[in-house]
Order: structure tokens, then sequence, then C-alpha cells
């Protein structure tokens, strides 16, 4: 479909699916703005008046400037000055697809913003690619990947943020939208508020401080939207208030936050990180559209619906410090208690009596820690007891005494104004350079290979922020844009290569648990928490940032500790991916045999995982809450023309007890009405009790003594 030329007297076009409408004007003058986009629940009010909403997209640089100074990423003077030129939609397989071309004759930028949403699913993902016409270079500054205005009003809406802290992730928490920005008399001064609500990631670790999502909920009931960008670098977003109504500008990085611009030299290109927005009546339900997006957008791969369990013997185990004589008994305890990967984590490599930290780099195994025919002597024994060995990787760093770090070139690792950064005893490697490619390829395929480890666990345990200066870039941000692009790229190349693989996502845990790394790894690290008191809230609240079958928890138990204690670290782990680890081979067989119940609940319903989306009966997880619950029901977001998503019947619902009072009672509306079978999946012998009311969709749940913790199983009796 293509629309009328830019000197008509306007056009209005449609764009979408069942579950998601978009609508376009084209004004006489050329400008192009969305003025409508619904989805599921109410559809969000009218605008106030006619300019409320916005352009497609919003670009600042060097010599334009803004046409209103202020926080807000709007209202750019050579965003203004885009005009209309044409569109055209398309159904790719399940996603259908609109480019509208915009141009601007004054300098020459063209811009084509893309909009893209899976059938069946009330999600739009945005990127704008911007290409230089004209006949002089222009450096950009900032410009949108998507861009929505005309939401319902500052006064009626909170907004959704998630704090995302070392050993603290996923904490969300609300605020009235005028809390920020406050209602003005806009007839008094003619101009909306100067004020916007603004959050920005910053560096190496996207997800560090935040996650790079938000959301904002209608007070009244009935409309929510939540949205990630899909960055590994910078990010930021703002809402606040325009024309009275709200709007939302979702940004990769920016020349203001992260010393980012872009040279386009005349004929030079350059595309945006990409940015996806949910709707539905609710929180839950805009999560349950975002989740089937994620699981859309990603990679393809087995292991999403084979989910096998992974022993690791790093967390409040072997700590970096594995040997032959150590990890043998371990292998042989985690295949006893049903482990189907084992992982070796940090320290294989250690061969160096002053420790390990500043000198990787090689990926060597250590001839100290493995001195009897080597680390292939216990890669065979693990896969003797039926597992798939895994290895703990860094790959983008290397120590500053590594030789490494004297046998690559000094254009392939990160630097500033000719000198190499250094940070935490590391050097930072760009993957956009051809020597450090080979350097990791080789390591790679040798491992994988040769060695035949079928699990690579990658972490990342620095920052680095703004980035580099190489050759080409613009500027800093823009350094650490490109490699990161280049870092998915050849992880991608790595997994052409070896399509079997298993790749984790860590980066100290959760700082690098964004939606462009999750679209390539096949699981996400939540935590490097190692209390398992604090795990719960982590656990509860992980779904909101990656799907339960991507994201891993860490379960731990330990011979020391009680039964309920065994049983409570292993239930925070049975509706995610368990990461199994603790001293097993010190266990007596009662302790065993608890872990042993635990991952065969597990693997009954881990089939149902794959198709399920989260709800929060009690509500998103508070991190000092007495009582935490998830719950992960059937039947995601249908999708039209498709057979029904494979899965069961059952909803799974996770409780945990800190302290408190010892029964809680909580809604399930989505059974409401109907007889269900309640049945406790983990602890088998538990002392808690559940009593379903079909009138009050009401299940209350007792749970002596504290801590405490208990999956069940809520499987309707009845059509």
């Amino acid at each position: 479909m293509t629309g009328q030329p830019a000197n008509s007297t306007g056009e209005t076009f449609t764009w979408g699916h069942a579950a998601l409408r978009a609508e376009f004007t084209a004004a006489p003058g050329g400008e192009v703005r969305m003025t409508g986009l619904t989805g599921p629940g109410a559809p969000s009010p009218g605008p106030v008046d006619p300019s409320a909403p916005l352009p497609l997209v919003e670009v600042t640089a060097l010599g334009h400037g803004s046409g209103w100074s202020g926080q807000r990423f709007l209202d750019g003077a050579l965003g203004s000055r885009l005009r209309y030129r044409a569109h055209r939609s398309a159904r790719d397989g399940r996603w259908h697809r609109l480019t509208v071309e915009l141009h601007d004759p004054g300098s020459g930028l063209t811009a084509e913003v893309r909009l893209s949403s899976p059938d069946g699913v009330a999600v739009v993902r945005g990127e704008v690619s911007l290409r230089n016409e004209g006949t002089e270079p222009l450096l950009v500054q900032s410009v949108s990947s998507l861009l929505v205005g005309g939401l319902p009003s500052p006064d009626v809406l909170d907004v959704h943020r998630a704090r995302n802290d070392w050993l603290a992730e996923c904490r969300w928490y609300a605020e009235p939208l005028r809390a920020s920005v406050a209602g003005l008399n806009r007839a008094a001064h003619e101009h909306d508020s100067r004020a916007a609500l603004t959050l920005t990631g910053r560096g190496s670790w996207p997800s560090d401080g935040h996650l790079p999502m938000g959301g904002l909920t209608d007070r009244r009931g009935g409309w929510a939207a939540l949205w990630q960008i899909e960055s590994a670098a910078g990010w930021r977003w703002d809402t606040g208030e325009r024309s009275g109504a709200a709007y939302l500008a979702l940004n990769g990085p920016t020349d203001e936050g992260h010393q980012w611009c872009e040279r386009l030299a005349p004929g030079g290109e350059f595309t945006t990180v990409p940015a996806a927005l949910a709707l539905g009546a609710g929180f839950d339900e805009a999560l349950a559209h975002l989740t089937a997006y994620r699981r859309a957008v990603r990679r393809p791969h087995p292991d999403h619906t084979a989910l096998p369990v992974v022993f690791n013997d790093y967390m409040n185990t072997l700590m970096g410090d594995p040997t032959t004589e150590r990890l043998l008994p371990l292998v042989d305890a985690a295949a006893e208690a049903g482990a189907e990967y084992f992982c070796i984590d940090s320290g294989w490599y250690d061969d160096r009596a002053e420790g390990w930290w500043d000198s990787v780099g090689e990926w060597r195994p250590s001839e100290l820690r493995f001195p009897d025919g080597g680390i292939q002597v216990v890669l065979d024994h693990i896969r003797g007891r039926g597992m798939v060995p895994g290895l703990w990787l860094e790959p983008e760093v290397v120590g500053v005494r590594s030789p490494v770090a004297g046998a690559l070139p000094p254009e392939a690792f990160f630097r500033r104004d000719g000198v190499r950064i250094t940070e935490h005893g590391r050097h930072q490697l760009d993957l956009r350079h051809p020597a450090a490619r080979a350097h990791l390829d080789a390591t790679v395929d040798r491992i994988v290979g040769e060695w035949g480890v079928g699990y690579l666990k990658l972490d990342y345990n620095i920052r680095v922020a703004p980035g580099t200066v190489g050759e080409g870039d613009s500027s800093p941000g823009g350094g650490l844009l490109g490699h990161t692009r280049a870092h998915l790229a050849w992880l991608n190349g790595v997994l052409d290569r070896h399509p079997g693989l298993v790749v984790e996502n860590c980066a100290s845990g959760g700082m690098r648990m964004d939606g462009a790394s999750l679209a390539v790894s096949q699981l996400q690290s939540t935590s490097d928490q190692q209390d398992a008191r604090y795990y719960p809230p982590i656990a509860a609240s992980a779904p909101t940032a990656v799907p339960p079958e991507q994201g891993a928890v860490w379960a731990y138990p330990q011979p020391e500790f009680t039964p309920e204690e065994i049983t409570f670290t292993l239930g925070s782990a049975l509706l995610g991916r368990i990461h199994l680890s603790g001293h097993l081979d010190h266990m007596a067989p009662a302790q065993l045999a608890l872990v042993q119940q635990a991952v065969a609940a597990y693997k009954r319903l881990r089939g149902d995982l794959p198709t399920a989306v989260p709800f929060w009966p009690l509500g998103l997880p508070g991190w000092a809450d007495p009582w935490l619950a998830l719950g992960l029901r059937p039947g995601g977001p249908a999708v039209a023309g498709e057979a029904p998503p494979a899965g069961g019947t059952t909803t799974y619902l996770s409780l945990w007890r800190r302290e408190g009072e010892a029964a809680r009672t909580l809604s399930v509306p989505h059974l409401a009405g109907r007889a269900v079978r309640v049945e406790i999946l983990h602890p088998l012998a538990s002392p808690g009790r559940a009593r379903w009311r079909a009138e009050g969709a009401e299940l209350t749940v007792e749970l002596p003594p504290a801590p405490a913790c208990l999956l069940l199983g809520l499987t309707p009796l009845t059509p």
C-alpha cells in the first residue's frame, strides 16, 4: 500500500491486525502523525486537541537544535521538517510490517520509520533508519526509535520503573506521573510543561541501575502500556504531557546522556536500536503480550522448549576454585540429583598463585588444577554420567597481565585518545576488529568443537562508560553501540557454527538483562544473590524482564540446611530455569532425596513453561514483603491463523512466606467460577495447605512455619 504525495490534501491510513491497530494522518503540509494506537481493553481516549499526536520521529542534529527547550526529547527543529514521501505495508510470515518514508529537502535527511508487530500480539516494535541524501555531512545527536502521543491524561496515569542493582534485581515501583510532571494551566501559558519523567541507562551494563523498561497504567483500570528498549549499550525514555495528553519517547543512546553522536556523510546511513511497546487492559495483560513478543523476536533454539536442568559449581559451592578432585564427586552427585547439564564455572584456566582476575584472556585449562589427564578427564566424566559439559567464559575482557593483552593489536581494544581503557584490572575487546573476533572464534571453536563442550556461560564483569573511540567513530557512545552490535553479531555467528550450543547471558548476574541480548542468548542470569531469603523477590519479578523459560534462578541447597531451608531455596527456581548448585556431594541420602523430588517436579511441569505467561496475585513483589507470589497461567496471547500453543491447562503458583501471618488469601480471576483441583507440587511433605473457593476465585494458603515456600498446580476440572 502506498500513500498520497506530500503535496496532497492529506491522507488517513491504518495498519495492524486484530490485536493492534494504528491510525496515521498525513497533513496537507506533509507532516505524518500517529493519531491512534489501540489494543486490548479500553482504547486510549482521543487527544485533547489536534496537536497532541506527535511526528513519527524526532531527530536532533548539530546546527539544527530544538524548537522548544526543555528536558523532553520532543519538538526538534529537524524532526518537525520531515515530510511524507510514501508508505508501504507487508506481511512477512507472522509479522505485520509498515514503513513510512519521510524527507527534509533542506538538510537532505531521509528517515524510514519501520513498525512491526507479530500477528495476534498487541505489541508494536519501532526502529528508524536515517540516510543523508544531502551534499553536506550531518552530525546526528539523537533520534527516537518509537514516539507515541495522545495517550491518556497524566492526571490518571501511574508510571512504573524497575530498579535493577547487583544482587537486588527487578525491583518494580510506581508513582503518579503527576509527581514528576505537574499539571499547569496550559491556556494561560500557551505551552506545555517543560518537565518530563526521564530514565537513562549508561555504559556497557545496560540494566545497571534500572531495567531498560517502563510502564504506564490508568488508575481507573482498563488500560496499560509496557515498553522495552532493546539496547545492549545506552538508552533513554521520557514521558510527560503534551496538549493535555501523555506522550512516550523511546530512544537509544543520545549526545546529552551517553556522549553519542553519529556523523552521516552524504550517502551515510544509521539505524536506531529497536524499542517495543505492549498494550493491555492492565499490567499483567500488557506483560503477557510483551512476553509473547519476546518469544517471537528471539533466535529459535531447541533449548527454549527442552529446558534442561543445569548444575553450576559456582554459587555457594566451589566459588571459582575448581579442581579435578573437587569436581568428580560433585559431578556424580549432580547426576544423581537429576541434572542434565554440568557447567564448570570460573577458575578452570587459573595457573597463577597470585590469582586469575587480571590475567584472563587465553582460556587454556589449568595444568595445576587438572594435573592428571587435564580438564578432559572431568569433561569426559560429565558425559559419562549422562550430562552435557559446560564452561564459564568471559570473552570480551583481557586481563592486564594476560599474554593476550600484548599479542593483539592496540586497535582490538577499547581506547580513548589513543589510550587503552583499563577497568578493574581488565581491558575491553572491541569486537568490530577482526583480530578480536578471530581470537574469540578460535577460543570457542576449540572449547566447543575440539573439547565437546555444549554449554557456555558468557559472563561480563566490568562496566565501561561512555565507550570507545576507534577508527571511524564519531563519539565514545557510538563506539560502544558499535561494539555491542558486533558482539551480538559474533554470538550469532557462534550459534550458526555450533547450532546445538546453549549460551547463558550473564553480567555480574542481571546487569545485561536487555532485549537485544535476550533475543540471541538461550538463558539469562537473573542474579548473583547468595542468600536464599533474598532471592524470592528477584525470582518472582524476573518474568517481567525475561520469559520464564529463559530466566536462570540459582538453587543452592547445602548439607548444613534444615529440610525446610533446602526446600525453600529449591522452590525459588521451579517456575524458571533451575541453576542447581550446592555441596550435593556432602549431603545425606534424605537431603539429596529432597533435591531429587524438586528436580522431578520441575521436569513434570517444564513442558508448560514455554507458552505460559506470568501474573502476580499479590502484586509485583516488594523487596521486604513477608509474602510473595508468582503465577504462570496457560495460553498466552492467541496468534490468528495458527494452532493454539502447545501446553497444559494447569496454572502454576509459587508462594513464599518469609515472615508475617501464617495464612493469605489471594485472587486468581482467570479461574473464577470453575471447579479446580489444587495440588501441592513442592515440597511433597509440606505442612502447607491450600483451599479454593470458585465463587470468588479465591485461594487461601497456609504456610507454617517461616521461611517456607509452596508450589501449587491449579487444574480446572471443567472446560
